[in-house]
């Protein structure tokens, strides 16, 4: 069958292989490469397997939970809104969450997820206590800081490359309620909005909407939200506060829709909104954490042909000037990025592969088209003069000279898969297309 990743852009020929319990892996590895699939939101092609691609999702049980050290074990195909609304209730939420609720734990450790707390907790592996990998030999092993140590560290963000996420044990946090107290700052420019990111480095979560269609003296404006896990006496009044249910897209947008002019206006009018919310807010922690989950479907926006999301990080002693000549050029072009969002990452060496680095974060949404290739391989080799690199969570595109030139690792985590075998056994079209 034909399987894409969220942006729908590539689409690859698989075999699609259900694992409902883990004695349904016995013997699996036998009959030919694959790669593990969490709920497929990994953007391009990382979740597809040219040969086969085991759907984790039925493994999906939580195992343990230790109230007196906060330590949460569940089966790698455990969504994260399952623990949100499993344990909030209790007084826990993850330590690190990305922008949707709809992701698999063991995708979050196979991407070394990061969330808007970065800067002040890292990203998740940093927060797995150990884990149990299906080898390519078909055994399953513990890995931890302290067992098979560079075996857990090439897993945090090894793309599923080195082995099939069983289980996954992570510390989660203490809160005392279900709201956040969110500060809504209005930078009118992209030097504003980097010292807002500065000013800002108590809070615990940090993210920003900017308008990558802004031009001249408005270039790189931007809405910074912050946010604190509130207090019990913050709160008054609130009550605690499930998701809403999402209004879903029915159809696929013509290819028209999205253009230089009505992305121009919703981001005119999104920016005036923001100029009325400036100020304290207190907000249930779904919206605030997983904005676009209140539209399902979202990705139709982009039409059949799909979308990719471009995200880089740059290090901060280059991030202005890397991220203006990235704006200029996104704009220049006229190239509409509905969903653009800046974020600050702080130091990050929990995983071989993984992604974070100190400084900033940039992702933009184009459709898929040859012209949004072109932009994008201008951008990367901006980037890659910078010292930048690419997400490979996001990425459908990038080419082996990027994805060298940024990831100073690479070698080692080759080496480990050949070692164990596991580069003929876990094999993408991610992993094929770069050589990982």
């Amino acid at each position: 069958m034909n399987v894409s990743g969220w942006g729908r852009y590539p689409r690859g020929a698989t075999r699609l292989i259900t694992a409902r319990r883990p004695a349904d892996l016995d013997g699996l590895l036998t009959d030919g490469p694959l790669i593990a699939r969490g709920a497929g939101r990994a953007y391009g092609d990382a979740a597809i397997g040219p040969c086969a691609t085991l759907a984790m999702g039925g493994l999906d049980r939580m195992m343990a939970f230790d109230p007196a050290s906060g330590v949460l074990t569940v089966e790698a195909g455990v969504m994260l809104g399952d623990v949100v609304a499993a344990f909030l209730p209790r007084g826990y939420f993850p330590p690190v969450v990305p922008g949707t609720r709809f992701v698999t734990i063991g995708g979050m450790v196979a991407s070394h997820i990061h969330g808007k707390n970065h800067h002040a907790v890292g990203g998740f592996g940093r927060h797995v206590t150990g884990l149990t990998l299906l080898g390519p030999d078909g055994v399953a092993s513990v890995c931890s800081p302290a067992e098979n140590p560079e075996l857990f560290r090439a897993t945090i963000g090894g793309m599923g490359l080195t082995g099939v996420i069983l289980d996954v044990s992570f510390k989660m946090l203490p809160v005392e309620t279900g709201f956040i107290r969110q500060e809504t700052i209005v930078a009118r420019n992209l030097d504003a909005a980097l010292a807002a990111f500065e000013q800002a480095r108590g809070w615990t979560y940090v993210v920003a909407w900017i308008d990558a269609l802004a031009t001249g003296a408005s270039l790189g404006r931007s809405l910074i939200y912050l946010g604190e896990h509130a207090r019990r006496d913050e709160v008054g009044d609130a009550r605690s506060a499930p998701p809403r249910p999402a209004r879903a897209i029915p159809v696929d947008f013509p290819n028209f829709t999205l253009n230089r002019l009505t992305v121009s206006a919703f981001n005119a009018a999104y920016f005036q909104a923001g100029l009325w919310k400036q100020g304290e807010q207190i907000v249930p922690v779904h919206p605030y954490f997983f904005p676009l989950d209140g539209i399902g479907d979202w990705n139709r926006v982009y039409g059949a042909r799909g979308f990719v999301q471009h995200q880089c990080v740059i290090p901060k002693a280059h991030g202005r000037q890397a991220l203006g000549e990235i704006l200029e050029l996104v704009s220049a072009r006229g190239s509409p990025s509905f969903v653009s969002v800046l974020k600050l990452l702080g130091p990050d060496n929990a995983g071989l592969m993984g992604f974070p680095m100190e400084g900033y974060t940039l992702a933009l949404d184009f459709p898929a088209s040859h012209q949004t290739l072109d932009l994008l391989t201008e951008i990367d080799r901006r980037l890659i003069g910078y010292g930048g690199r690419l997400y490979l969570t996001k990425d459908a595109r990038q080419s082996r000279e990027t994805l060298v030139a940024g990831y100073p690792n690479l070698p080692a985590f080759r080496a480990l898969r050949k070692n164990t075998g596991a580069d003929s056994r876990f094999v993408s079209l991610l992993s094929e297309r770069l050589a990982l």
